[in-house]
Formats: structure tokens, C-alpha cells, sequence
């Protein structure tokens, strides 16, 4: 919910197209017994509901998504699978899906350009579906944003090459998988925030990502924000906030 909606609710109230309990119940966002859905996020932080989608069963997640639309809402849901995504485009043809990501996202109208911009690098190839959930997260919060993929250590002369572009950018988002040491290298090159995703990409004692995990949050450089293992949309909600507090004059929250 944002302020045109809630304006809109607002003036369904005064005609009574709509009664006060069910004015009520799109304020507090409770459509369901079993779903408590915060549709004044919007508000409150600058950004929609956003639903984790991997633990959800598939009729969850419709009932989810029927009661946000029918209330007005718009969503984003991370961490699907290609059947989840497949059978929720057939029930709501409408919803946009983005599988590269693992994601589906609705919008009544689209998100406003935020000012700020955001650099996502990644340390190989295999990094890129985590660095897509960021991007397309950062895209539906109204934030510009560009990949820069496989520049990672094993041969850092790729790294140079993009080096200077990324002087430009207000935020750089590091994902890296394997020893994870990319965002070191980078935070000790460049003054912007950094933010560092380990992935879950490596062999044996990559540890499913805890190798590169444990090596960002014990980075020699400083002032490193280290999120969990594949979580772009954490990232990505991340460089959101420093953008939205760097520029705060230029939002309505």
C-alpha cells in the first residue's frame, strides 16, 4: 500500500463504497486467518511486501497472492523454483514473472525511480542468479542497477578492466561463492558501502558458502556488511536503505 492507495481507500470510505471494517482490515492487513500481511510496509519503509517463496507450498502461495491482489497490494516473492513459477503464471497470467531470479512480482502501477544507483559484481559466472535476485529486487523498489560478472580473483586482470566504472555507482554489491575473497579485494580499493553475498557455489570445503561467509565477515578491510549465503534480496534491501537515507529529501515516506 502507498499513498495513492491509501488515498484511494480514503475517499471509498467517504462515498461508502467500502465500510469501515473493511477499511479496517486493508490497514492492518489481515485478509486470512492463517496470512497477516503488512500492507502498509509501504509507509512505513519505502518498500512492498515481499514473500520468501522457497519454503511455501504452492497453494500457500496462491492463496498469498490472491488475497495481496484482491487487496490491492503489490508483491515480489523470492527463492522459487521453475514449477512454482510455472504454475503461478498459469493462475494469474497477469503477475510478472523473472526466473533467471527465482521471482514473480506484481505492481498496480510502476515502482518510481529512486535517485541512486547500485553496482552488483560477481566473482564468476555462477554467481549471476544471486546477482539477478538483487538487481530485479533493487528494480522493484524504483533503483537503477548493473551487473559486472566474472571479475573475480582467479584472474583479477578482469577486475581492473571495470575497475574505474565503478566509481560512479552510490552502492557496490559483491557476490562471490568458493574462498570469497572479492569483496576485500574491492573494499580495499573503493570508499563507497559495500555490501558482500556469499554464495553457495565451491568445492567440498566450500561448505555450501560458510567458506566464503566466514572469510567476508572476517575481512581485513574495513566497514564490510556481510548478508547470508545466495541472499541478493538481502542485498539488494540493503543498498536500498542507504539510498533511501542518503536521499531522503526525495521521498515521500
Amino acid at each position: 500500500m502507498d499513498r495513492d492507495y491509501l488515498n484511494s481507500l480514503i475517499d471509498k470510505l467517504l462515498k461508502s463504497d467500502i465500510s469501515k471494517d473493511q477499511f479496517i482490515t486493508h490497514l492492518t492487513g489481515i485478509f486470512s486467518d492463517e496470512f497477516k500481511f503488512d500492507t502498509n510496509r509501504k509507509l512505513r519503509l519505502g518498500f512492498h511486501e515481499f514473500i520468501f517463496g522457497e519454503s511455501k507450498t504452492i497453494n500457500q502461495l496462491i492463496e498469498i497472492i490472491s488475497s495481496l491482489k484482491k487487496n490491492g497490494s503489490p508483491f515480489i516473492c523470492t527463492k522459487l523454483s521453475d514449477e512454482k513459477i510455472d504454475t503461478i503464471l498459469k493462475r494469474f497470467p497477469e503477475v510478472e514473472a523473472i526466473p533467471e531470479a527465482g521471482m514473480v512480482r506484481y505492481f498496480f502501477t510502476p515502482p518510481s525511480t529512486q535517485k541512486g544507483e547500485v553496482a552488483i559484481v560477481t566473482a564468476g559466472s555462477s554467481d549471476i542468479p544471486i546477482a539477478k535476485e538483487a538487481m530485479f529486487t533493487l528494480d522493484s523498489c524504483g533503483i537503477k542497477s548493473k551487473i559486472f560478472a566474472d571479475v573475480g580473483v582467479a584472474g583479477v586482470h578482469r577486475f581492473f578492466n571495470i575497475k574505474e566504472q565503478l566509481y560512479s555507482y552510490d552502492v557496490l554489491i559483491v557476490v562471490a561463492g568458493m574462498e570469497g575473497a572479492l569483496p576485500s579485494l574491492v573494499a580495499g580499493l573503493f570508499p563507497q558501502p559495500i555490501i558482500a553475498v556469499p554464495t553457495s557455489i565451491g568445492y567440498g570445503t566450500a561448505l555450501n558458502g560458510f567458506t566464503a561467509l566466514f572469510a567476508m565477515l572476517t575481512s581485513c578491510a574495513n566497514g564490510v556488511t556481510v548478508v547470508n549465503i545466495n541472499n541478493g534480496f538481502g542485498a539488494a534491501m540493503a543498498a536500498f536503505r542507504i539510498l533511501q537515507n542518503k536521499y531522503r529529501e526525495d521521498t515521500d515516506v
